[in-house]
């Protein structure tokens, strides 16, 4: 596995891999890499000649209020598990590396405004910001993104498509423990109460599942049963459960298409988040 540090050194070595005609695949992470990341990895070294993966903690994307200096850090580590993964290339650089100039702000004006990015203002721009100046660093072929931040994932959906950047993204579905939690770092944070309640979260989530394919098809009403076998079944404070046309992240009256049930859950220590992707046809039969 080659690192490099320096933004002219990754490129003059990846267009020289692009005119031989290799495939470059795309993993994008800030590091402190867990199984997630380590999935994202695998998928593109099955898809393509060269794994490329960059480990940056952009400070672009964190609000005042949070917790950048203090965000886990472990290059030695993270150059273990990528090299592990199947990655051929590590892409660290340094802050003063991406950002030598501020003359360019990019700033998202759709698909933002919901679901966790209701509460952090200016998150997102600093996602495009950065995943920009990637995808112009290493000009992949496909990018992978994991659909556990499925809002990030919509919100890249729409960077591609707007400034008709020539890549594929890869939507990974999310990893997942035996009794289907969502992983997640924060899951350590949970008492051994909560860890054997948060498994009803996604189950909750199939259960919405299985009422669409029987017909129902009014977001509240699928909202109501969620809601109800959280509270019941669970000690955490529901934060938000909602629905939306995918990836638009529009507001529905009926379920049609391809829509998003997304779900924020807060435990004492940890705030866990899933969702679930679906698409309902218009064959399927309605309860109307």
């Amino acid at each position: 596995m080659q690192k490099f540090t320096r933004i002219s050194s990754i490129q003059e070595f990846l267009l020289s891999e692009k005119r031989k005609g290799r495939k470059i695949g795309f993993v994008p992470t800030m590091g402190f890499l867990h199984e997630g990341h380590l999935t994202l990895a695998e998928q593109a070294r099955k898809e393509n000649d060269i794994v490329v993966m960059s480990i940056f903690v952009n400070p672009l994307q964190f609000g005042p209020n949070e917790d950048f200096e203090s965000y886990p850090r472990n290059s030695e580590r993270d150059s273990e598990l990528a090299e592990a993964s199947g990655v051929d290339v590590l892409f660290l650089p340094e802050a003063e590396e991406m950002y030598s100039g501020s003359s360019v702000t990019m700033h998202v004006t759709e698909r933002t405004d919901v679901l966790c990015g209701r509460k952090r203002e200016g998150h997102f721009d600093g996602v495009v910001t950065v995943v920009s100046k990637l995808f112009n660093i290493v000009g992949p072929d496909k990018a992978y993104f994991g659909l556990k931040d499925a809002q990030q994932v919509a919100v890249i959906e729409g960077l591609v498509r707007d400034l008709n950047f020539p890549v594929t993204i890869v939507r990974v579905p999310t990893v997942r423990e035996t009794d289907g939690l969502a992983k997640s770092s924060r899951n350590v944070y949970l008492s051994e109460e909560e860890r054997a309640e948060a498994p009803v979260l996604y189950s909750s989530l199939k259960d919405a599942e299985i009422l669409i394919a029987e017909g129902e098809s009014d977001p509240e009403r699928i909202i109501s049963h969620i809601k109800n076998r959280i509270r019941e079944e669970t000690n955490g404070v529901v934060d938000y459960i909602e629905i939306y046309s995918f990836p638009e992240l529009r507001e529905i009256t009926r379920l049609q298409g391809e829509v998003i049930i997304a779900l924020a859950v807060k435990f004492q220590k940890a705030r866990l988040i899933d969702n679930i992707i679906i698409t309902k046809t218009q064959e399927e039969k309605s309860n109307v």
